[in-house]
């Protein structure tokens, strides 16, 4: 005997005690998917017996049950569930979950239930106690469906055990089908402009061969259109759209969801009283024409469509008005509802209209939710929803999106055949997109707490709620304006320890890693002395306004690795912004890169600029005073040795300290100037992050020195262009000149050099390899090590420093980085950028060496 129960619903086993429930749920369901009340009594009270504990037990369950029916599984309830009042409760639960409340009746005599409790001895209930529970059960079954179940079994001893259940899918579930589709926004009977639209997408549409009314459509490449709904009502050509699309439909090529148009039509054609409004007079005047089998297919069409689909795996999903996260695949009144209409605030606008709740300003899904409903003047993402109605029956256009590819496809209307209440063009107040409007309030929900990121690089990148915290407090408390904060560097490893005598970095174990990773050629970057930056700069306000959302009159930001604004005063950073966008605009940079907008990875220097602090505490201070004493003690030391003192070797170990702590003051010294106006900066980028549609991390090293060098041309005495070399890493003479090259850039003082593999991001034998290792020159790690970190003690000791946690850091950030760099070229929401940016931040706090 097959029984169909849907695929996620709540399953409610009634039945008296000694029924054979509990022995049916194990035959037919999943342990897991078995919530039973003697099961929740033993949680709670150890006695799975105690009827004491019979609240608290269905309090729990019931937690459990709403836990698993928000995420979409399917729950048996193994109770007895004889009486209503025990049913309402889980067929409330199914209500609020927009699941189908299945029962299962186990219809068994009463003898044979008393007689299986006396063979139990843990059971206690008497034959009294099992008597009024099959009553119970009989009194209640002819009211089961009033109360709700709308999949109702009844099971006698004969069959209960040939039963076998079998899940069968919701309507509304394909997700089997991966596409490609062209999902369609509302036609309001506008067939010329649907007829060029497809004709536009590769679809081929000819009149029936034989004759009769209809098409044959044959689509391109194995696609298949998606009809959102509203065929009808306004438009000059309703039954030719409505055949169109049936005939589609019908063979196949084409899928459609109903919209509160054709819903409304469906009940004037069943001989229901509906109000003639709102163009469905045009609809009846044109469908009196055709005859009575036209009206019974349109009807029976109408009757059969499915309130929504969910497609590709459940990353896409379709309906007429739309479809939150928490209805999407479920089935209920109120998600055909709120697929057919949305939600409304119960107020009016100026046009009189109904306001719209804009469930997509919160929408949080993985799914993207394509719509239609509303008319909106042009398609826009926000959060990824789309709502594809652009009102073609008001003189708009008629929209497609090509999915997967998110590409959208319009065709013109040919003519306003419906004036429409609301003017369709109507500008936003604020001058935003449907998106920056949405991104004006970001939800504290959508960083704090641990956090699973998802990135291309690195699958998925952990945060804990410790770190989190930290960023957020960084960020609530320092950081700028939101928009702007579109990326975050990431922190950057240095080469393995080297056993060459005096070193304690050298770049020979930088090319060494990489050629172990199987990276052919990597590219040598002299590292400047200074802070890094990220420069974020548009063309002009409009350019401002239109992609980041701000309407302050700002055209850029210059930024810090935890972003914070890089200057404190506004006349400086307008200046700097101002010159950088003179080279941008002398360079040819705007027209060459089709962009208004660039985000540049930099170094800005001197060090002393944003590093006063340090300077002055740690470093100055730490050679102030070690010169002090040392010229006191060489001094002293020299006078003993004079007068022919026994002194040994401490005489000469004193003074090489003196010429360490001399060394360590030159080193810092070198990378700091005295800065009084803008001539006193200078700003060295050697990454073009992103530009308008492209994050430029397919783009190899070189193409980024190459790129920016143009722009440094245009203003050398303030851009600084990184110079770089190519090694090969299987050619030893290429090896040894990076080498010597390195040693020629920190023999003149100079802080080292960055090697990177050619191409921005590459996969090693494992995972991606790191993006960037620095070989630091020994000079400069006498400022982070110490005066007299060469001592051989000391450098011995420091060569035992492991690097595991901060190459597992950088590759995180990096892709971090990277991955926000893309959801914003690809105009997602300020939320899902963010929350890659705040990654970054919060990775670190994680602890790590700083002097690495």
């Amino acid at each position: 005997m097959n029984v169909h129960i849907p695929e996620l619903s709540l399953v409610v086993l009634i039945g008296p005690s000694g029924a054979g429930k509990t022995t049916f749920a194990r035959r037919h369901f999943k342990a897991t998917e078995v919530l039973s009340s003697d099961t929740y009594r033993g949680f709670v009270s150890d006695d799975e017996n105690n009827q004491e504990a019979t609240k608290d037990a269905f309090e729990t369950l019931r937690y459990v049950a709403a836990k698993r029916l928000a995420r979409g599984l399917l729950t048996v309830v193994d109770a007895t569930n004889v009486q209503p009042e025990s049913r309402k409760a889980f067929l409330e639960l199914a209500r609020e979950y927009h699941v189908l409340p299945v029962a299962l009746v186990l219809d068994v005599p009463e003898r044979t239930c008393i007689e299986r409790n006396q063979q139990r001895p843990d059971r206690a209930e008497s034959s009294r106690f099992v008597r009024n529970q099959v009553s119970q059960m009989q009194r209640s079954m002819r009211g089961l469906e009033r109360e709700g179940f709308r999949h109702l079994h009844v099971f006698k001893p004969d069959v209960i055990d040939r039963v076998v259940l079998e899940r069968q899918p919701l309507w509304c579930n394909r997700k089997h089908e991966r596409g490609p589709f062209d999902i369609i926004g509302d036609i309001h009977g506008c067939r010329e402009e649907l007829e060029a639209l497809l004709t536009k997408l590769g679809y081929q549409v000819r009149p029936r061969a034989d004759g009769t009314p209809g098409f044959d459509v044959r689509p391109p490449g194995g696609r298949r259109a998606i009809f959102l709904g509203d065929l009808v009502d306004r438009g000059p050509d309703i039954p030719g759209v409505l055949r169109l699309v049936m005939d589609m439909v019908e063979a196949g090529t084409a899928l459609c969801v109903p919209g509160n148009h054709e819903m409304k039509l469906l009940r004037k054609l069943r001989g229901g009283k509906v109000n003639v409004s709102h163009g469905m007079a045009q609809t009846l005047e044109q469908l009196e024409k055709e005859p009575p089998e036209f009206h019974q297919r349109v009807a029976k069409f109408i009757d059969g469509l499915v309130s929504h689909y969910v497609l590709d795996d459940g990353r896409l999903v379709v309906a007429h008005a739309g479809m939150k996260e928490s209805m999407q695949g479920r089935g209920s009144g109120r998600v055909r509802a709120f697929a057919l209409y949305g939600e409304t605030t119960g107020e009016t606008d100026e046009y009189g209209l109904p306001v719209r709740f804009n469930w997509a300003s919160e929408y949080r899904g993985r799914a993207t939710v394509v719509y239609g409903h509303q008319a909106v003047p042009e398609a826009e993402w926000v959060n990824n929803t789309l709502c594809v109605d652009t009102g073609c029956v008001y003189g708009g256009q008629l929209t497609a999106l090509r999915y997967p590819e998110r590409e959208l496809v319009s065709v013109p209307a040919q003519r306003t055949y419906c004036e429409p209440v609301k003017p369709l063009n109507a500008p936003a107040p604020s001058g935003l997109s449907a998106q920056q409007q949405a991104d004006d309030v970001l939800d504290l929900e959508d960083v704090r707490g641990r956090r699973v990121i998802s990135t291309r690089l690195a699958a998925n990148v952990t945060l804990r709620e410790e770190n989190t915290t930290a960023a957020l407090e960084a960020m609530s408390r320092f950081a700028m304006d939101p928009r702007w904060l579109i990326y975050l560097p990431p922190t950057m490893s240095p080469s393995e320890t080297s056993d060459q005598p005096g070193f304690l970095e050298h770049p020979q174990q930088a090319f060494d890693y990489y050629r172990r990773e199987g990276v052919a050629r990597v590219v040598c970057e002299e590292k400047h002395m200074g802070s890094r930056a990220v420069v974020v700069l548009t063309r002009d306000a409009d350019a401002a306004r239109r992609r980041f959302g701000v309407t302050s009159g700002e055209t850029g930001v210059c930024y810090t690795r935890t972003g914070r604004r890089f200057f404190t005063d506004e006349a400086l950073e307008a200046a700097f912004l101002t010159r950088v966008r003179a080279a941008l605009e002398a360079s040819g940079f705007w027209e060459e890169l089709k962009t208004d907008w660039a985000c540049l990875d930099c170094e800005l220097m001197p060090w002393s600029l944003k590093a006063q602090e340090l300077l002055r505490d740690p470093y100055a201070a730490v050679g102030a005073a070690s010169r002090a004493a040392l010229t006191d003690v060489v001094s002293v030391l020299g006078q003993a040795t004079a007068r022919g003192l026994p002194l040994g070797e401490l005489s000469a170990r004193f003074t090489d300290k003196a010429s360490h702590v001399q060394r360590y003051v030159e080193a810092y010294r070198r990378y700091c100037w005295p800065v009084t106006s803008l001539d006193d900066v200078r700003l060295a980028p050697f990454h073009l992050l992103a530009t308008e549609g492209a994050a430029h991390v397919n783009k190899d090293h070189v193409w980024h020195m190459e790129t920016l060098a143009r722009v440094c041309r245009a203003d050398p005495s303030f851009l600084m262009a990184t110079p770089y070399r190519v090694v090969a890493l299987e050619d030893p003479d290429a090896v040894a000149g990076g080498v010597r090259w390195w040693e020629e850039l920190t023999a003149r003082g100079g802080e080292g050099m960055v090697v990177k593999p050619f191409d921005f991001a590459v996969r090693g034998r494992k995972s991606v390899v790191q993006p960037a290792i620095k070989s630091r020159g020994p000079e400069y790690l006498r400022i982070i090590y110490g005066p007299e970190y060469t001592a051989p003690a000391n450098l011995d000791r420091l060569r035992q420093r492991g690097l595991s946690t901060k190459r597992s850091l950088a590759l995180r950030e990096f892709a971090l980085g990277v991955e926000g760099l893309e959801r914003f070229t690809k105009k997602e929401s300020l939320r899902r950028v963010h929350e890659c940016v705040f990654g970054v931040l919060a990775l670190e706090s994680e602890p790590v060496d700083p002097r690495l």
